[in-house]
């Protein structure tokens, strides 16, 4: 583990290649797991206030079960994710022409009918983040529907971190991904 400022953060984020591969995935992690994806809740907030710009991106199922249940419930942890259609896939799921899977939040952000992106931590995956007593838990989730993003990443040599350039700059600013960078050039030595 690497400490900065209040991060632990994992050497696999530093050592482990990867570059997601929808066409060989097909975006089977919005669709396989034991859970919705994690939420804050500000995104909640977020998401509830711009529903409506949402819903024309989203499958009639994913519509019923917001309308059963809202747009998230509470783990088995006690913390909020985003619904699910009959416990698999996230109720914010539609498939594209080529049965690959899409985010309609991320769909309504790229048509310019929202500002938010989507979900911090579908954007951060597969970095996953725990808060503990007093630090902040960085890791790098190794799941087997991920192997061909493992596998393109490596032929690539594209690190986890530099892969997740952007949602890391979104979550904690440029001079912290700047910090990765100088770990990074040190752990080469």
């Amino acid at each position: 583990m690497i400490e900065l400022g209040d991060k632990l953060i994992s050497l696999d984020i530093f050592e482990k290649k990867f570059v997601c591969d929808l066409t060989a995935c097909k975006g089977a992690c919005c669709v396989e797991g034991d859970s919705g994806a994690p939420l804050t809740y500000d995104e909640i907030d977020i998401i509830e206030d711009n529903i409506e710009a949402i819903k024309p991106y989203m499958r009639q199922e994913g519509l019923d079960a917001i309308a059963k249940t809202g747009v998230f419930y509470m783990d088995e942890d006690n913390e909020p994710v985003t619904t699910l259609v009959n416990e698999k896939e996230c109720a914010f799921v539609y498939f594209d022409e080529n049965n690959i899977t899409k985010c309609g939040i991320e769909k309504a952000h790229q048509e310019g009918k929202l500002d938010f992106k989507k979900p911090i931590s579908c954007h951060l995956y597969p970095i996953r983040v725990a808060k503990l007593r007093t630090f902040v838990a960085v890791n790098y989730s190794q799941w087997n529907i991920c192997r061909p993003a493992c596998q393109c990443g490596a032929k690539l040599d594209v690190p986890v971190y530099r892969f997740l350039k952007e949602p890391i700059e979104r979550m904690w600013g440029s001079d912290f991904f700047k910090e990765l960078e100088l770990v990074a050039k040190e752990l080469e030595k």
